[in-house]
């Protein structure tokens, strides 16, 4: 399987968003990948009047996103929003050439170091694994990253690949922890993880809201032993990865864990 992973700085104009989401995807396109991952809050940084964001642009949005999958010929994977009454949905959306969307709502909300997502998102409710040229893949958002039964549970359904789309909060010790994480769920699930998120924008120099996350960059794939095989640094970035997903049967049988998990993991 090869694939692309888009290491960018959203900000709060959502059609700079889209052109910058259309020069990665045909670049990951003509790199000869099958599907191009975005980070979380592609289609508008979190910041102030993110409601209003959604509300107004989502159909547009969509038809866009359609649009690039369409022209670029590969499937496009990028954190959007939606309307849910006064609060947004956080969705990771997945736009196929074929014109099929399909999405995610994150079920983890990122209520943790001064942040409350609650405030503003509803939460979702149903691990999703999603087909993406014939294998199984799992999709989740940033803060599910802390939560191991949810990978438990995407690896149980078929997927042998987690895509993890994220706007990682930066402060002290906070890269560490995301890297961590990333090698941590490939480990104790038996499948390989692509940890995608928003670039940093103190290194990329892109202009993002001073509240809510706004990203860390180092970006990473770990396979399912946690060796890195992959990784970027702070800026923005396109990185082609291939990787062959057998190396999850391998893990599964060498390692067993969610065969021997016991306590409801």
């Amino acid at each position: 399987m090869k694939f692309a992973l888009a290491q960018i700085n959203s900000t709060t104009t959502v059609a700079d968003n889209l052109d910058k989401v259309r020069d990665y995807a045909h670049r990951a396109a003509e790199a000869g990948a099958e599907f191009v991952v975005f980070p979380e809050a592609t289609m508008s940084a979190f910041g102030p009047g993110l409601r209003r964001v959604a509300e107004e642009q989502v159909q547009s949005w969509r038809t866009e996103m359609a649009q690039v999958a369409t022209a670029a010929g590969l499937s496009v994977i990028v954190g959007e929003f939606a309307i849910s009454g006064e609060k947004v949905i956080n969705l990771l959306a997945v736009y196929s050439p074929n014109g099929e969307r399909r999405d995610y709502a994150k079920i983890h909300l990122y209520d943790a170091f001064g942040f409350k997502e609650s405030d503003t998102v509803v939460a979702g409710e149903d691990p999703v694994v999603i087909d993406l040229g014939g294998e199984d893949v799992g999709l989740t958002l940033c803060y599910d990253i802390r939560f191991p039964k949810l990978f438990a549970e995407l690896s149980r359904r078929g997927a042998r690949l987690a895509i993890v789309s994220a706007a990682w909060g930066a402060g002290k010790g906070k890269v560490e922890q995301w890297q961590t994480l990333a090698r941590a769920r490939a480990l104790d699930s038996n499948m390989f993880v692509a940890a995608l998120g928003q670039a940093d924008p103190e290194v990329s120099g892109v202009e993002v809201p001073k509240k809510g996350p706004t990203g860390v960059g180092h970006s990473l794939v770990s396979d399912p032993f946690g060796h890195v095989i992959s990784s970027l640094e702070g800026d923005e970035a396109l990185e082609i990865v291939e990787v062959d997903l057998g190396g999850a049967d391998k893990a599964a049988e060498a390692i067993p864990v969610l065969t021997n998990a016991k306590l409801g993991y």
